[in-house]
């Protein structure tokens, strides 16, 4: 089975990738992330990502361009619902790649992670996939999360400190400095 994978990083791909049976799935990694803040964490993203699929020698195909602005526009209105939004954007975008290119199904590294809302990701997914008529592969791969990151953190893999957006950014920073105030 062909399938697209959704990758948001590299370490988040080290740990997914070990609940993939590389035997029935012909696994193709998708670049698409349009949240992540700033530009130079984006391009840190992506070159460890590059570097790690030529290891891997795991085929990458990279969409869009650096999208800070379209982020923002897409969830100004509602801050606080934001990750749904940009899960849900995506998702789609990945399932709609799948559909153009001729994969059986597709499915995401965002399911790794114990941060994310991982039963939100997967109605999405599953209802996209659904209305687009292409496969969302359901995988649960957070139980090897923290092994995923310890590899690709002895592996030299870039490791970011947050999820990704501005938004998220500004909560790491700010938890730091209530702490700091404690």
């Amino acid at each position: 089975m062909k399938l697209l994978l959704h990758v948001c990083c590299g370490p988040c791909l080290t740990g997914t990738l070990k609940s993939i049976d590389q035997d029935v799935y012909d696994v193709t990694a998708y670049w698409y992330n349009p949240n992540i803040h700033p530009y130079q964490e984006y391009k840190s993203r992506l070159n460890s990502l590059k570097e790690f699929v030529e290891v891997l020698k795991l085929p990458l195909i990279v969409d869009g361009e650096y999208g800070l602005r379209e982020f923002v526009k897409m969830v100004a209105d509602d801050l606080d619902n934001r990750c749904d939004k940009c899960y849900l954007d995506r998702i789609r975008q990945t399932a709609l790649k799948a559909k153009e290119l001729g994969f059986d199904g597709f499915t995401s590294t965002l399911l790794v992670s114990p941060y994310q809302k991982h039963e939100a990701i997967k109605q999405q997914a599953y209802e996209i996939g659904k209305e687009l008529g292409v496969e969302f592969v359901y995988i649960d791969p957070r139980v090897y999360f923290r092994e995923g990151n310890k590899e690709a953190k002895d592996m030299g893999q870039y490791m970011q400190k947050y999820c990704g957006c501005v938004f998220s950014e500004e909560e790491r920073y700010l938890k730091k400095y209530w702490k700091k105030l404690s």
